[in-house]
């Protein structure tokens, strides 16, 4: 296997950095900016500590519950508005609600209506929800007409139609909107964690960062929330292509 493509990759990451370090001299200022060192400084002290565990724990298990609520019940609304046309128009209002609040509307609500303790998990699920719901409605629509034309003439039922055409139709795009609601669902998490400041979770450190003014706190806690959300998508995305696959074997 070529290393050409790796070493492209760590020699951008490198350049990066470097130019990371060199804004920090040039600013030179700890409450403004701060470099890769004291990050990573940062970083490293707050590893060995329980209340880092705890509070990545929290937030990882809450957005995640979010998430994978928010894939539950989209892809399964998702199927049911492809198959009766009525319940999409009858969704249609809710989800362009959903897709048009600001973020920080659905969290003050759920602050007045929930509390702080279960805010990421309530506002993760409305912000992958709708993604989910339309990329699953347009991976069943993106079917093979032919095929299903074929499936009728021989009679297939629906669950050979389900496993062996709308599956690998659909599959492309939930991996797809995958991607993109993880992203969006860990964003908005952390930011109602930030407004709600609920104890033990990422978004209370980074409250807290911004009332010390700890930048390098900050920006480490930051990175925390880049490897987290990075190591949730991967596992998901695995266990969602090996569901796939096993879902092929008995086709």
């Amino acid at each position: 296997m070529s290393k050409g493509p790796e070493l492209r990759k760590a020699g951008i990451l490198l350049f990066w950095v470097v130019m990371w370090q060199i804004a920090d001299w040039t600013i030179d200022n700890a409450i403004v900016f701060v470099g890769p060192w004291d990050v990573a400084r940062s970083f490293f002290a707050l590893v060995p500590t329980g209340a880092f565990w705890l509070s990545v724990g929290g937030s990882l298990g809450k957005i995640s519950l979010g998430f994978s609520a928010a894939f539950a019940f989209g892809v399964v609304a998702g199927g049911l508005a492809y198959r009766f046309g009525v319940l999409r128009e009858f969704l249609a209002p809710v989800i362009l609600l959903m897709k048009s609040v600001p973020v920080a509307s659905f969290v003050i609500l759920a602050l007045i209506w929930a509390g702080s303790k279960n805010l990421a998990t309530l506002i993760s699920f409305l912000v992958v929800f709708p993604v989910l719901y339309v990329n699953t409605i347009a991976g069943l629509e993106s079917a093979d007409k032919k095929l299903l034309e074929m499936a009728q003439v021989f009679s297939v039922g629906p669950a050979g139609k389900l496993r062996c055409i709308f599956v690998p139709s659909l599959l492309p795009y939930l991996i797809s909107g995958c991607r993109v609601a993880l992203g969006m669902g860990w964003k908005s998490g952390i930011a109602a964690e930030v407004i709600g400041v609920p104890s033990h979770t990422i978004g209370e450190h980074l409250y807290m960062a911004k009332i010390y003014l700890s930048t390098a706190d900050l920006f480490a806690w930051t990175l925390v929330i880049i490897l987290a959300s990075g190591f949730f998508e991967k596992i998901f995305l695995l266990f969602l292509e090996k569901g796939a696959r096993w879902c092929f074997r008995f086709s």
